[in-house]
């Protein structure tokens, strides 16, 4: 276990990275901050503090594996893998609790997760009324925020597509930028619970010149198995994804959630030594974010959306990938669009995957800070790119009784153009 937390060594207990973590902002506790943590892994990576060790596994179960710490790092310390290798350990002697194992059990079989969240869909009108403060309250909020509409042509259908868009994409005009292939990695959440964000991806991505493929055969890509130190399931995920994607191996994987991203990137690593880790190292290197890949083809244009949105950057997306100016080059090309960002928005809303489910009490104390933030912007609505981002936050904006609306980034630019006439055919402007 020594090996797998080496890049906790450059940390020098500066103290740079206490600000900056959510949990410890919340408790000023030091073994809830990322110093404290750090102490805590090396020692049970000497032996001198045993895994088995109650106080060990208490406070790095706490921890929202959000990764701040790393970007607020002067000297490169590498807190996340060490984060997931020793919650691996931890896993083993402690065990994973049964409602994160039953979620997650869920997500990585399709025959299990397809009907259970289809089903779930059809319930988010009730749950918005339902949402609340109350563990379970809680929990319908998230299923209501799931789904939240900028204008009201887009009101969700039964079957999870966009009213008014047909199985096809309709025809569009065309960017004089030369084409590209990509592929949208559709994944488990997102494809069950957020296919109108799939819709979106797919439709501003062909509006920009970019051709898409089809991979049936993808699947959840094993971030909430890795974050719970279930890596021999999130290994296993990842081989079937790495395998499914080599029929296009010549084009981009575009992800739209952040967490997924993440872990999709970091899949050579994830499967170093196994027989297929060059084609894992291959792949990760295919793989963008949905704002990369339009922020670098320009985007084109839209029609002016006249609206404040606050930004808040999820954290596998500004920490774990460092992508941050992407979103608001993409959302540039939207004319009155105001953007703006709130105080804390390096700071993590309290989602981080299951963490919500299994830390009520200290997500919601978390989360707390996160509305404060955005309530002091003033916006008229809420732009994050990842699934628990827009549940946790919406969860939290239902149960104050606001009706802000929490959506992906790239909705926005949706919009814009569907506004534009960009979805209804016609030649070339």
């Amino acid at each position: 276990m020594t090996d797998s937390v080496a890049g906790l060594d450059p940390c020098v207990h500066c103290g740079f990275c206490l600000e900056a973590c959510p949990t410890y902002v919340v408790t000023g506790d030091e073994a809830d901050s990322p110093r404290g943590r750090i102490v805590l892994m090396q020692a049970a990576a000497r032996g001198d503090l045993p895994i088995t060790d109650e106080k060990l596994a208490y406070h790095l179960d706490r921890c929202l594996g959000c990764r701040a710490c790393e970007s607020a790092c002067p000297s490169g310390v590498e807190y996340g893998p060490a984060l997931e290798h020793t919650r691996e350990a931890l896993a083993k002697a402690h065990g994973v609790p049964w409602v994160a194992r039953l979620v997650l059990a869920v997500m990585a079989e399709p025959r299990l997760r397809r009907p259970a969240l289809r089903a779930s869909r059809l319930l988010r009108p009730i749950a918005r009324r339902l949402a609340g403060r109350s563990r379970l309250g809680f929990s319908f909020g998230m299923l209501a925020a799931s789904k939240m509409t900028l204008d009201g042509k887009t009101e969700g259908r039964k079957d999870g597509r966009t009213e008014g868009i047909g199985e096809e994409l309709p025809p569009y005009r065309r960017t004089a930028l030369p084409p590209g292939t990509a592929v949208v990695f559709r994944g488990c959440i997102m494809d069950d619970l957020f296919s109108h964000v799939h819709d979106a991806t797919e439709r501003t991505l062909v509006v920009n010149g970019v051709n898409l493929l089809s991979v049936p055969q993808q699947g959840c890509c094993g971030a909430l198995h890795a974050h719970a130190g279930l890596l021999d399931d999130a290994r296993a995920l990842a081989r079937q994804n790495v395998m499914a994607f080599r029929q296009h191996a010549d084009a981009t994987v575009v992800v739209n959630a952040a967490g997924c991203g993440a872990t999709l990137k970091d899949y050579g690593t994830l499967l170093q030594g196994d027989p297929i880790e060059e084609a894992a190292i291959a792949f990760a290197a295919r793989v963008r974010d949905v704002t990369e890949v339009l922020a670098e083809r320009g985007p084109r244009p839209g029609a002016a959306v006249p609206m404040k949105v606050a930004v808040d950057p999820p954290c596998h997306l500004q920490h774990a990938q460092r992508v941050t100016d992407q979103p608001l080059k993409m959302l540039e090309a939207i004319p009155a669009l105001q953007v703006c960002s709130p105080a804390n928005a390096a700071h993590c809303c309290g989602g981080a995957g299951v963490y919500s489910v299994i830390e009520p009490g200290l997500a919601q104390q978390v989360l707390a800070n996160k509305l404060e933030s955005l309530a002091e912007t003033g916006a008229d609505a809420v732009a994050t790119a990842n699934p628990g981002c827009v549940m946790q936050i919406g969860a939290g904006i239902l149960a104050s009784r606001k009706t802000l609306p929490v959506v992906h980034p790239v909705e926005f630019l949706d919009l814009s153009y569907r506004r534009a006439g960009y979805y209804g055919g016609g030649s070339d402007p």
